[in-house]
């Protein structure tokens, strides 16, 4: 029997549910076997879940660089997948760039990556404020 016969065996069929999500792993699928072990591939990833930092670090093993967005998981998901990748990263004498706003490049290192993107709270000096004003009802006062 196979296993999405069993599936609907047991919890019936919901397909109008689980079509989405499992429409997105059939193409995370593909894309780890379209991959294979030749490298010197751009992934673009979008975890949805901490448990696919493994699938990322696979790619990361097989000499692939991957950008990464963590925009659509938990903050806390989003630290731990980087401090996962970071580990791999080290063990494969790889690297990782923050492009932006939860977004990153993580590259093996047969792939030289070269230049860096300046975040724009770099560019800001720190002790930049603007004089409270009696009666501001401005929400973006800077302190």
């Amino acid at each position: 029997m196979g296993i999405e016969k069993l599936k609907k065996s047991f919890f019936g069929s919901s397909d109008d549910d689980n079509t989405d999500d499992e429409e997105y792993n059939k193409d995370s699928l593909n894309a780890l076997n379209e991959v294979g072990g030749d490298g010197n591939k751009m992934i673009l990833f979008e975890p949805r879940a901490y448990s696919e930092s493994q699938q990322i670090a696979d790619y990361l093993k097989n000499n692939n660089a991957v950008i990464v967005n963590l925009k659509r998981v938990t903050p806390d998901q989003a630290k731990r997948i980087v401090d996962f990748l970071s580990g791999t990263l080290y063990a494969i004498e790889g690297g990782l760039q923050k492009l932006g706003g939860g977004i990153f490049l993580c590259a093996p290192s047969n792939i030289p990556v070269e230049g860096k993107i300046s975040d724009d709270k770099d560019n800001k000096p720190n002790n930049l404020k603007r004089p409270k004003q009696e009666k501001d009802n401005d929400d973006d006062d800077w302190e």
